[in-house]
């Protein structure tokens, strides 16, 4: 149980170590240290502690440096319980991010789970020594190299990329429409509504404010953002405002509806802050944008940043595509990536893409409608495939080395037995 738990949680959170990251920043908004730390540390933080997880799981799986690392799981167990402890009474965030996407658990249930496993840590770290081991000691150092520079390896590539496991709701083959009909029934039956707060500024002090609240105009207008009335919406839930600069009217228009249920292709630029923004891959995105206009495709740019920041972008990139507002957590759920590009269609994400691997369309490719190419269609890697690729690239390479020690082990003893 411990084994298993610390492998699988270390895994799914390199799998995805930006959402890592943002969990890592929720705890510390929950402590007031939200900002002290850049997003370089707290990336690395998400990194090293999916490393130490995966690590410590096969660690303990084929037994290597026993005490060591059963003293190292307990000292883990003993610090994560009572956090555990202080999310379940206190309940600053609502998911404590053990498993990622993967396994959404309560507080209370991520509390209940550490105190089975902090028992288990005990029982490992009292006796370590009765652990079996299933590699000898002269090439436990194969297993220790290959394990962390596997791990790191999937963390980087889905930094670069996106992660191979999607388990958000907006992964490749979702169908999004039929989360915005069930939200209108919700609205309609007055269980949740949607609210703005705005952001306004007066001598270097932050305020919000709600529409049937707004200051004076001494007041500079900074940002907006929105919340949620009646109960609680699940985090999925997508809105798609288009912004009033190219709206119909002065006070925005929300498209989410006309988006969603699209019968054509949609391309959605999505950036949770553009000011945070890679802008390596400018050209790129603006001609995917004059292909969506040549063939009656609608393009958006779906951001959480103020006036100040889509400007800067348009200036800095000479876009011209519309921009929305969505609300930042939801952007982040969406892609992991900033920009990422979100394709759909009829309300169903055929493809995703990084900004570091934004589709490029050769000059020939230009002329054909997306129905006749490769981006235009949902790729054909399945889950069943990238979990056959996972066990061919560690799994198998681990059951050889350890098939292979247990032999040489067995015809050393037996020459040792022959010897007698």
């Amino acid at each position: 149980m411990l084994t298993v738990t610390f492998i699988f949680s270390g895994f799914v959170k390199a799998v995805d170590p930006l959402g890592t990251q943002y969990k890592i920043e929720d705890y510390l908004a929950a402590m007031g240290l939200g900002g002290l730390l850049p997003d370089v540390v707290t990336l690395t933080m998400s990194v090293a502690l999916a490393a130490l997880e995966f690590c410590m799981g096969i660690f303990l799986l084929f037994a290597i440096r026993r005490r060591i690392t059963t003293r190292i799981v307990l000292i883990m167990m003993l610090l994560m319980t009572p956090l555990t402890l202080w999310l379940a009474v206190a309940n600053p965030v609502s998911d404590c991010g053990c498993f990622g996407d993967a396994i959404v658990l309560t507080n209370w249930q991520t509390l209940w789970k550490n105190i089975a496993l902090l028992f288990c840590a005990i029982v490992v770290a009292w006796k370590p020594c009765d652990m079996f081991r299933f590699v000898s000691r002269s090439n436990q150092w194969i297993v220790v190299n290959y394990s962390a520079l596997f791990i790191l390896a999937i963390s980087v590539w889905s930094l670069y990329d996106l992660p191979q496991f999607d388990f958000r709701p907006y992964h490749i083959g979702a169908k999004l429409n039929g989360n915005v009909n069930e939200n209108e029934d919700e609205n309609e039956n007055g269980n949740a509504e949607f609210e703005y707060v705005f952001i306004y500024e007066k001598n270097g002090e932050r305020r919000e404010f709600d529409i049937n609240n707004l200051p004076d105009s001494t007041w500079i207008f900074v940002d907006r953002k929105e919340v949620k009335t009646g109960v609680e919406l699940a985090e999925h839930d997508l809105r798609i405002d288009l912004l009033p600069e190219d709206a119909a009217n002065s006070e925005g228009e929300d498209i989410t509806d006309e988006v969603l249920n699209d019968t054509s292709y949609t391309f959605l630029l999505v950036a949770p802050r553009l000011e945070k923004a890679d802008d390596s891959r400018l050209d790129l995105i603006n001609e995917l944008y004059e292909y969506s206009l040549e063939h009656g495709y609608h393009f958006y740019c779906l951001t959480a940043s103020d006036v100040e920041g889509r400007q800067q972008w348009r200036d800095m990139t000479g876009a011209e595509y519309p921009f929305c507002f969505s609300d930042e957590t939801t952007l982040k759920t969406v892609i992991r990536s900033n920009p990422g590009l979100v394709l759909l269609k009829n309300g169903t994400v055929i493809g995703k893409w990084s900004h570091n691997r934004l589709p490029e369309l050769a000059p020939e490719e230009t002329a054909k409608p997306l129905e006749q190419l490769t981006i235009g269609r949902m790729p054909e890697d399945s889950v069943p495939g990238k979990i056959l690729k996972l066990l061919l690239w560690f799994v198998l390479p681990l059951g050889l080395l350890t098939l292979a020690d247990r032999t040489w082990m067995w015809t050393k003893w037996l020459r040792k037995k022959r010897n007698k």
